[in-house]
């Protein structure tokens, strides 16, 4: 009874959730309508992708309860992972920590025919290793001269299409996802002792923001805000616009068709006690 009603809670929340977007809210339908249509369009764009060799690379910011998990789930939920690969690495080891910054980051970048998702990236140390303190002042000032350089030869020298997204969450609207990743079971393994201590210096955050787009807000490495208080309209805004950055056609193919199966040819079902998973009653509505 007790995780009925929490998943009850759970859903009432995420419904809620969902459909926030200030006196207007998109319902469901009209998302999966609309969520269907750009998710051909990512197929077209895989497909065009793997033929002319494009390297794409996406990059993910924002805030804890910003909603980059849920907008990366829906970019990459109906395509290939050999072609839409996802970055999000841990903290770095000791033998990464003695490396340069940027070292292993640039291992993961997209080689021809791929399109590289980082969740996180190398802004780790323009926001959340110096909001929390890991490194030095000076060593945030040294990466933000740096990193727009670095990423003018990422584009220009390796020819990738760099793209940079910032989710915008407000105040209000954060706190209520983490406070509901505390009391939904579902989300807890989402909320770390880290974002507990990030919570707490909003503002030390939006110092780190704006200092990062001053100096990283280039023209061949532009930032996009998505303002995501509204998860099915920030998902949809950002896949759009992802798409409007990358010149793609539909490209010519013919519709497949079901060869004819083998002859059994003799072959017989065996009389093997095959361990199947017990199939179990479930309510039908």
């Amino acid at each position: 009874m007790g995780a009925t009603k929490s998943r009850s809670k759970g859903r009432n929340a995420r419904e809620a959730d969902e459909n926030r977007n200030g006196d207007s809210r998109l319902k469901r339908k009209v998302y999966e309508r609309e969520l269907a249509k750009l998710h051909g369009e990512l197929v077209k764009l895989q497909l065009w992708v793997v033929e002319k060799g494009l390297k794409v690379c996406v990059v993910f910011e924002g805030r804890d309860g910003a909603g980059k998990g849920g907008v990366i789930k829906a970019i990459t939920e109906r395509v290939s992972p050999r072609v839409f690969r996802v970055v999000a690495l841990p903290a770095p080891t000791e033998r990464e920590k003695s490396q340069m910054y940027i070292q292993r980051y640039i291992q993961h970048l997209p080689a021809a025919g791929e399109i590289v998702i980082f969740d996180r990236s190398w802004y780790n140390r323009a926001g959340v290793e110096r909001v929390m303190e890991f490194c030095s002042m000076d060593t945030v000032k040294r990466f933000l001269e740096m990193a727009p350089p670095v990423e003018k030869a990422f584009t220009e020298e390796a020819g990738i299409i760099l793209l940079k997204y910032w989710l915008e969450v407000s105040p209000d609207e954060q706190t209520r996802r983490l406070e509901e990743r505390i009391n939904d079971p579902r989300k807890i393994w989402k909320l770390s002792p880290m974002d507990l201590k990030s919570y707490s210096r909003w503002y030390d955050y939006s110092r780190a923001r704006d200092d990062m787009f001053k100096a990283t807000d280039t023209p061949w490495a532009p930032w996009y805000v998505v303002r995501s208080d509204d998860k099915r309209r920030a998902r949809l805004n950002t896949i759009a616009h992802l798409l409007s950055q990358i010149r793609y056609k539909e490209l010519p193919r013919d519709k497949p068709v079901l060869p004819k199966r083998d002859k059994p040819d003799g072959y017989v079902e065996p009389n093997y006690p095959f361990k199947y998973a017990p199939e179990l009653t479930w309510p039908s509505g």
